[in-house]
């Protein structure tokens, strides 16, 4: 039996997925969505989302994505609960992709990459368990939570002193860690840290403990080059040493920039691949937020439809 050739894969279950998804099914793509290996995407590690739209008393990140996920099958999306495991993308015009999973495959005239980006970890104990239980990756998302008290950030970059400079306006004390013994960030972005007088650098330092039994309440640091240790009490830790976009099994098919994010064509989702278009974190380093995924989502199905319909 000669398998059916779909109109809308869309790889990834975040917010940019599952807006794709809404949208692709009310213009009668009848799209299929893979969840992929983290159901509902960074999200479902914040315990409160405060600046959604729409939401004035907030809502969890779980409950947030599965509402998201309900909305999306409302309107028929059908829902993979399975993870892509490659990816063959056509180069022609009206081509056919196929996309692998398991021991199966889905050929289909247009995709949707969704599948997000992974922050950094630290790789030490309790960090993972501790995410959204004081632990964050996004002060923007969480920084709220700790407005008058002690935080701490780690990272040396322009996102972690993006993240210092807005963390320093709603808490007591903001402590950054630097492994090294100097700020990478731009030169503006570190005269406007340093004028901070409730901003404290550790220069040299690492954190080698995270202090907690349910919830973070503080921290261990070490300083190598005076070669001792010392607490500090803080209800957040930020961290913030870069992204990771999931991006590994489109390395040879998509184009890429140098951190590896999906290169899109300008005030467009289209990839270099007809009939590919990219939206959400996996294109996008700079903003990484969730109403900003959803409007790329958006898009990506408006410019699949309008691909397609121009492509009949």
């Amino acid at each position: 039996m000669k398998q059916k050739i779909q109109n809308c894969v869309i790889i990834g279950s975040g917010p940019a997925g599952y807006s794709a998804a809404i949208y692709a099914s009310r213009a009668d793509l009848h799209p299929i969505l893979f969840v992929g290996p983290n159901p509902g995407g960074q999200l479902t590690t914040t315990t409160s989302i405060d600046n959604y739209l729409g939401f004035p008393l907030g809502i969890d990140g779980i409950d947030f994505m599965k509402k998201c996920q309900k909305q999306a099958i409302r309107f028929n999306t059908k829902i993979m609960n399975q993870s892509v495991k490659s990816v063959c993308l056509s180069n022609k015009n009206r081509g056919i992709h196929h996309i692998f999973f398991e021991k199966e495959c889905i050929k289909s005239r247009g995709v949707i990459v969704a599948t997000g980006s992974s922050p950094r970890l630290l790789g030490i104990e309790k960090e993972k368990k501790f995410t959204g239980l004081g632990v964050s990756f996004c002060a923007t998302c969480d920084g709220f939570f700790h407005k008058g008290k002690d935080i701490a950030v780690i990272g040396g970059g322009d996102t972690a002193l993006e993240e210092v400079n807005y963390l320093s306006k709603i808490c007591r004390k903001v402590y950054l860690i630097v492994r090294k013994n100097y700020l990478k960030a731009s030169k503006i972005l570190q005269s406007n840290v340093l004028k901070k007088k409730n901003v404290e650098i550790f220069f040299c330092t690492k954190i080698i403990k995270i202090i907690g039994n349910d919830f973070l309440e503080g921290i261990q640091i070490f300083n190598h080059e005076k070669k001792n240790s010392s607490t500090l009490l803080i209800s957040g830790l930020f961290i913030a040493i870069g992204h990771i976009p999931n991006t590994e099994i489109f390395k040879d098919q998509l184009d890429l920039d140098n951190k590896g994010y999906i290169i899109v064509k300008k005030g467009s989702t289209m990839t270099n691949k007809p009939g590919v278009f990219s939206a959400g974190d996996v294109q996008d380093s700079n903003y990484r937020q969730a109403i900003t995924s959803a409007g790329t989502g958006c898009m990506a199905a408006l410019d699949l439809e309008r691909y397609l319909s121009l492509s009949s």
